[in-house]
């Protein structure tokens, strides 16, 4: 047990953390190795691997994305905002460079080579552009009469990053990055105009990637013409489902695993229905729920415009990925090669997801410093006569 009078570093983060969102991370995490040793496997030995290739590789990144959370959410708002400009700056440079240098993986260059290692920049850009975003927002909320500037900012932000990822192209990634920074924008207190523009300008993007983007063409032509198209990996994936029913076939007894593509990463959810069945589905529906209500709870509670308009950024980042991911396993929107935080393998997801965790661990903490220094100050005024007020 740790005092709460205890006043070391390790000390003040325990007491201070939101521990209901720091447990259930660390419940994910647990949830990602138990199902990986399902899922991985066949995969592994599908390519010829060692048959824990996967399994031992994942283990190594949960346990870097780990290290990565704790640490991130010990810095204080202003930090985590200096951490932001110098990943966002980064990991920009890097998906620009994946356009030209960038390894070209089923007709989208993502991917760069770093070191043995094939990393994903836009994974490292979202938190960063989040945290960035949000800076700009909290500006325009402090200084309204010089609001026009953080905006443009905030726009710029916006348009710097989804420029490029429809480049790759990249429009999963495009879609997510967008409907964070517009429910952000809300979250300012814009005006329904605003609003009625924003959904004018997504749907017209959407209009124009449909039309000019054959990567974006192929997978909304295959989803809306079920019967006259190729649709084998969502099939497998309900199939899975099928397969599962509501108690499951039993860990490592799934069959439909072996023949799904990609079960490892984007259809990782479909192998958890089918061998842990439905009701478990449910239980990892409800996780992941309730880490994003009790994030935009604890972000509501905020006093500081940045760490509320951050908080919910984050929350709502990793909400809508997890949604997107399962509803695809589900078939109820075209395929968009997102995983499923900390559960799907991934070392540039895992380290993206833990990097956003961990901000929003570090923007959500109790600051007992700020409530100290208001009860001196009020001690003060009160001890030369003046009003003081609670």
């Amino acid at each position: 047990m740790v005092s709460r009078a205890e006043r070391t570093p390790f000390g003040e983060w325990w007491w201070t953390i939101d521990r209901w969102l720091l447990f259930s991370f660390a419940t994910l995490m647990v949830a990602g190795i138990l199902f990986g040793l399902a899922a991985y496997p066949p995969v592994a030995n599908k390519l010829g691997l060692s048959t824990f290739h996967f399994v031992n590789r994942q283990a190594i990144f949960l346990v870097a994305a780990g290290l990565l959370m704790v640490g991130t959410s010990f810095l204080s708002p202003r930090l985590v905002r200096r951490l932001a400009l110098i990943l966002f700056m980064v990991g920009l440079g890097l998906v620009i460079a994946t356009l030209f240098i960038g390894t070209e993986i089923k007709g989208a260059k993502r991917w760069i080579f770093i070191g043995g290692f094939n990393l994903q920049p836009s994974e490292i850009v979202k938190p960063a552009f989040v945290v960035m975003s949000a800076w700009a927002f909290s500006q325009a909320m402090e200084r309204k009469d010089l609001a026009i500037l953080p905006l443009a900012i905030a726009f710029g932000l916006l348009l710097s990053v989804t420029v490029p990822l429809i480049r790759q192209p990249d429009l999963g990634q495009t879609i997510l990055v967008s409907a964070v920074w517009s429910a952000m924008f809300f979250l300012t207190g814009l005006h329904i105009l605003w609003v009625l523009g924003l959904m004018g300008l997504g749907a017209l993007g959407l209009f124009f990637a449909y039309r000019f983007l054959e990567h974006a063409t192929d997978r909304i032509n295959r989803f809306l013409n079920k019967g006259d198209a190729d649709t084998f990996n969502t099939d497998q994936a309900l199939e899975s489902f099928f397969q599962g029913g509501w108690f499951g076939r039993g860990p490592g007894e799934g069959t439909v695993k072996r023949s799904l593509p990609e079960s490892h990463t984007d259809f990782l959810f479909a192998v958890i229905g089918e061998e842990y069945g439905a009701i478990v589905c449910l239980m990892v529906v409800a996780l992941f729920a309730f880490i994003v209500i009790r994030g935009l709870i604890v972000a509501r509670e905020s006093t500081d415009p940045f760490s509320r308009v951050a908080a919910a950024g984050l929350v709502m980042l990793f909400g809508l990925q997890s949604f997107i991911n399962m509803a695809v396993n589900l078939n109820l929107i075209p395929p968009k090669g997102m995983t499923l935080p900390f559960l799907s393998y991934g070392g540039s997801s895992l380290l993206s997801v833990g990097l956003a965790a961990g901000m929003l661990l570090a923007v959500t903490r109790r600051r007992p410093k700020s409530s100290l220094i208001e009860r001196h100050q009020s001690y003060g005024a009160s001890a030369s006569g003046e009003p003081a007020h609670a």
